[in-house]
């Protein structure tokens, strides 16, 4: 399967969120989605960037955005996740990295002069024909939001 691309189909996904509840791509046909991976939650990055994320959802809803985050991290720390930082939109997980490879979102890290595989944080901006607009790969986490929407 070839990496995905901006202008290309966004590839077809089924995950579990914090509640048991399936998502689809499908499911957001007709609707604009930011698709957000990020490495982990509770993490000081990953929570800058779904604050970001929640206290600009009102603007991004405004702008015909769904959000949905994806990480390895399990459903229940999800849920902690969700309720401790109030976040209005559903995270899933991806323990098993099937979401995370069919985007193309493992891979080198580097941290402290140590190499290892790891999430790379990316958003995918998703038109309503499920179409990818565009990649923000290493997306500023305090702006993230005027990312998403400036794609627009």
């Amino acid at each position: 399967m070839q990496p995905p691309a901006e202008g290309r189909k966004a590839p077809a996904f089924s995950g579990i969120d914090q509640d048991g509840k399936t998502w689809t791509l499908a499911d957001f046909r007709g609707r604009k989605l930011a698709l957000y991976f990020y490495p982990q939650d509770n993490t000081p990055t990953c929570t800058e960037q779904a604050c970001n994320l929640r206290d600009h959802y009102g603007e991004l809803q405004k702008a015909g955005y769904a959000v949905l985050g994806v990480s390895p991290d399990t459903p229940e720390k999800h849920r902690k996740f969700i309720a401790k930082f109030k976040l209005p939109f559903p995270l899933i997980s991806d323990p098993d990295l099937k979401i995370i490879q069919r985007y193309h979102v493992w891979g080198e890290k580097q941290m402290f002069g140590n190499r290892y595989m790891g999430l790379l944080r990316t958003t995918f901006v998703i038109d309503e024909k499920g179409i990818i607009r565009k990649i923000i790969r290493k997306p500023r986490v305090k702006q993230h939001s005027v990312e998403i929407i400036a794609s627009s």
